[in-house]
This record gives C-alpha cells, structure tokens and sequence, in this order.
C-alpha cells in the first residue's frame, strides 16, 4: 500500500473499559444549606438510585477520550472530501468572521425594522448579486436549502400557469436529475415523467419533444447534471418548452461548475434554485444549515414569497402587499447567517475570483479523471464539469463493487466518494474534489485509488475486507440499517 496516511486515531477504549469503581471526575462543596432528600422534594417515583454499569472516570480520562474520540470525525480541515452531490468544500475563515460580527451574529427576527437596516441591505446586496449571477432578473432568499428551493419554484410556475388559466398537470425529469426534483413535483401536486438520457449522459431531444405537449407545466433540468456533463442542448430545450408554454426550471445545485463562465439564465431558464452552502461558501456537515434562494425571470417575479425588500427615500422595508405572492414558504427571512456567509464568500472573490474558482473546481475534476481513467471505467465519455463518474465495471468481475472500493479508501486515509449514484450508472464512483484542493492532495488521492485498482487484480481480498484500519470493521449494512440500535455488553470475567 502506497503513501498512506494517517489522518485519525483509533486506537480508543470505549468509556466503558476505562471505567474503574470509585473514581469520580468532580468534587462538589459542602453544602450551606440544610440537605433535603430528593425523594421528599420531587416524589419517590421521579428520582431513581445509581445507574446500573454508569462509567466511573477522572476528570482527565474524561477530558483525553473525548478528545481522541474527535479524531475519529473525518474533517475537511484534514483532508479531501471527494464527495459529489454533497460539495463538502474547504470554505475561507474569512466568512465565519464576518457572520460573528457584533451587531450581525446577535440580530433578531423581531427587532423593529428601524433597526435591522444593515441586515436588510446585506439581505437586498445578495439578492442584487445572485441574481446578475445567474442571469435572472430578482430572488427570494426565504427557502432553507436547495430542495425547499425546488419546491418553492415549481410552487411559483403553477401559480403562473393558473394565473394564465392553464395549469397543467405534468412535469417532466431527466433521468439525469437529483432525486429530490421528482419529490419536490410530485410534492407539489405534479405527475412526473421521465425524460431518457442518449448515449452521451444528456437529455434525449427526441424523447423530449415526444413528450411535451400542453398538459406539460414544466421540465426540471440538473445542469450540469448529476454524472457532471453538461446540457448541451440547453437553449434548444428551452426553446422547446416555451414554444407550447411551459416553463423550464434548473436545479442550481451544481452551479459551482458555472459561476462566472455561465449564466442559467442566458440559456433560457425560467426558474432556479442556488445552493448558498454548496456553491457560496458555508459549512454543511451534518446536513444543514443550509439556503436555497430561488431566481427567477421577471414574469414569476410578482409570484415570489412575502414579503419582499422594498427601498423607499433610502429607507428598507418588508413589502407584504403582494396579492399574487404564493405566500411565506418559511418562518422569517431564511437562514440569515448563511446568507452573511455567502456575501461576504462573493465580495472576498470578486467577478474574477468567482470564475477562477470555477474554473479551478473544472480542472481539478479532470485531472482526477485523466488520472485514473485507465483503472476505472467511464461510462460516458463526454467531457467533464466540476465531477467526474465512473463504475465499478473492471473490478466487479473480482467481485469487488464500488462500495467495496469505498471502504478500502478509508484504510488509505481519505474519506470516500459519492457510492452507487448517480442511479443511471451502476455501480458508480462520483467524484467531486472541489476547488480548493491541490494538486499534491489530488495526486494522493489518484495515487490511493490505483493502487486499490491494483490490489483488486492482485489479492481481491484486500479490498473485501476493508476497512482494516479502523476500530470497527465491515459490518452487516443490512442489518444495521434495518435494527439502528447499538447495545453496549460488559466484557466477560471484568477483563
């Protein structure tokens, strides 16, 4: 095994085994005031004696453990995140600063408007630079994240629709799409339709122009889509849909391979939905927090959520007064911090930084790809954005898939991709190294992935039982997703 490192500990007992009788990790006073028995002040059914096999440590064990324990979390801050759809990016400290400024961090969503001024302005700034961005005429900053973003798009094209008298019933997807698009239709009161791919990873234009027709509202479009080729046949799918009145709406979520080379909204889009803590800079571990705004052309623009920033005599304001808004879509005015975040990550870079970032992200994807093409199969070749996917097909004949592969990555010290999606490819190996890794980190990580290729050529075992470096090996996957509950034994004789 080649240039391995060695990023986490592991090497722990469980709190458990360093447990000892009579060890303590704190000392209280004495008390100045008469002692009453607990069972007296809160009733004997509410207080229950010792917690049978409660661990007994110093206050150093305690402290050391967990401590060590945080080594286990695999970080950004210690290494790649080859993680595709999930954009797990180093982002600038520069951006937590900002967001912990005195009078940002400690604002209110009650207080008077008088006094939310800046907030306002920082608010109304980002609306002004998202929407020359992506090349659409305004933006609600209100939705949590980017499938929250879907839904409120695919909310303002039906109340377009019925506002024309045409409602319609249909959205159609691309079976290149992120799984939310058809939950979010579907969600929404659509029926979906799926729309194949050709041989090159893109939208068939032959399917889709069988399939519109005047009961199709909308097609929700991933692009760059989820195997990291971009839609070429953009501008003539739009064409397509507008010509029988529908709308198109795109799924921003892989708009880090566009930012400041390309524009939605010059190709024809009607509808979209941007990723603040993917593409423009916030921590996502974990999930969340997150925020979806949502840019539009000017026709769905009187449809936005209320309320709106309004500006009167230099003053800003919240505009409820919309009567063909489709109403709140969430509580206050989305996640604000995050928004701070994503302006300060936008006013740092610049126009030229912006691009160059892309750019950056585009190149580092390729590389990985040229590096490894060799060992991997591709099963599109059409030139890759900001991700590169390939499948398990070479090694699945030793018996080892993706997942398998995966894992042995963790013995090498790097956290794994994007496993088994997108769907359309079996067994794939999605890709995503960001911008910002270097080429010394991306050549350790084409370096650990030939050499698994290798190892599955030349002892196959090595990859099926990985990971073998960790305190938990491979475990049942079937049965820990079906029974999620881990039950701690002593071990026997008190060893």
């Amino acid at each position: 095994m080649s240039k391995i490192r060695r990023h986490q500990t592991q090497n722990e007992l469980l709190i458990f085994e360093r447990s000892s009788p009579g060890k303590i990790g704190y000392r209280l006073p004495p008390l100045d005031v008469p002692a009453v028995a607990a069972d007296e002040a809160l009733g004997a059914e509410n207080v229950r004696g010792e917690i049978a096999g409660f661990p007994e440590v110093s206050e150093v064990e305690i402290i050391r453990h967990f401590t060590r324990l945080s080594t286990w979390n695999y970080a950004i801050d210690l290494g790649l995140y080859p993680l595709g759809s999930c954009t797990m990016k180093y982002n600038p400290r520069l951006n937590e600063a900002v967001a912990r400024i005195e009078g940002i961090v400690d604002a209110h969503p009650y207080q008077p408007q008088a006094l939310a001024q800046g907030a306002m302005r920082i608010q109304q700034t980002l609306e002004r630079y998202l929407a020359h961005i992506a090349g659409m005429d305004a933006v609600t900053l209100q939705p949590a994240a980017g499938a929250h973003g879907e839904l409120t798009g695919i909310l303002l094209i039906r109340a377009y629709l019925q506002s024309q008298g045409d409602a319609r019933e249909v959205v159609l997807i691309p079976d290149s799409a992120h799984g939310t698009n058809p939950a979010t239709a579907a969600i929404a009161g659509y029926k979906v339709k799926e729309i194949a791919s050709n041989e090159r990873g893109t939208i068939d234009m032959a399917s889709l122009a069988a399939a519109i027709d005047d009961s199709v509202a909308a097609l929700m479009v991933t692009n760059p889509n989820t195997l990291g080729i971009f839609e070429q046949d953009i501008a003539e799918v739009a064409a397509l849909l507008h010509d029988r009145g529908a709308q198109l709406y795109m799924d921003g979520a892989n708009m880090n391979a566009l930012v400041g080379v390309a524009r939605p909204g010059d190709f024809g889009v009607d509808v979209m939905h941007l990723n603040l803590h993917k593409t423009f800079s916030t921590p996502h571990g974990g999930g969340g927090p997150g925020a979806g705004p949502v840019a539009v052309k000017s026709h769905l623009e009187p449809f936005l959520p209320v309320p709106r920033i309004a500006e009167e005599a230099g003053a800003l304001r919240y505009d409820h007064d919309r009567p063909r808004s489709i109403g709140r879509v969430r509580a206050f005015y989305g996640n604000f911090g995050v928004l701070v975040r994503a302006l300060a990550y936008i006013l740092a870079h610049g126009g030229d930084g912006l691009r160059n970032a892309t750019l950056d992200a585009v190149l580092n994807a390729n590389y990985i790809r040229k590096g490894i093409e060799n060992d991997y199969h591709l099963p599109y070749d059409a030139p890759s954005m900001h991700e590169c996917v390939f499948s398990h097909n070479k090694q699945v004949a030793r018996g080892v898939k993706t997942g398998d592969i995966a894992k042995r990555l963790i013995d090498y010290g790097f956290h794994p991709y994007t496993v088994s999606f997108p769907l359309i490819v079996h067994g794939a190996l999605m890709i995503e190294p960001t911008e910002t890794e270097s080429k010394a980190e991306l050549d350790l990580f084409i370096d650990a992935l030939k050499s698994i290729a290798r190892e599955v050529e030349t002892d196959p075992q090595l990859v099926l039982r990985a990971p073998q470096t960790t305190r938990t090996s491979r475990v049942d996957e079937t049965r820990a997703a079906r029974k999620p509950i881990l039950i701690w034994e002593p071990p026997a004789n008190g060893a």
